[in-house]
């Protein structure tokens, strides 16, 4: 079973992204944080990492550069979220080892879809 770790200071969209990747099959994990993200990440390697753009008291990027240096069991695929369509911040994002972005608001379709892009491009 693939799974996926939302990482996201918003109950509200960790709850919704739950909902879509556990109807695709997926188990869960979430944190609120990437400090406690990094801290789940020392005992799990998910399939998938969504990171949110924007979190009190966190780079988002610096961070997705921090899980590329764990040493991980095998290379997750991070997909960068966020709320405005603004290329830099996107581009910073995938030279700091994003492998794609997904844009919010977003349902199962758009996250099918992202997934898809994500396999064909890996």
């Amino acid at each position: 079973m693939l799974h996926c770790f939302i990482v996201d200071d918003s109950d509200v969209i960790r709850k919704f992204t739950r909902l879509i990747f556990e109807s695709l099959g997926f188990r869960v994990s979430e944190a609120d944080s990437p400090i406690a993200a990094l801290e789940r990440l020392r005992t799990e390697t998910p399939d998938y990492i969504l990171v949110d753009w924007r979190m009190p008291g966190a780079n988002s990027i610096e961070f997705i550069a921090k899980i590329r240096a764990l040493p991980l069991t095998r290379r997750p695929h991070i997909i960068y979220v966020v709320t405005e369509n603004e290329p830099h911040e996107i581009k910073r994002a995938m030279a700091n080892g994003a492998d794609g972005f997904l844009l919010k608001p977003f349902n199962r379709e758009i996250i099918e879809m992202k997934l898809t892009e994500i396999r064909v491009t890996a």
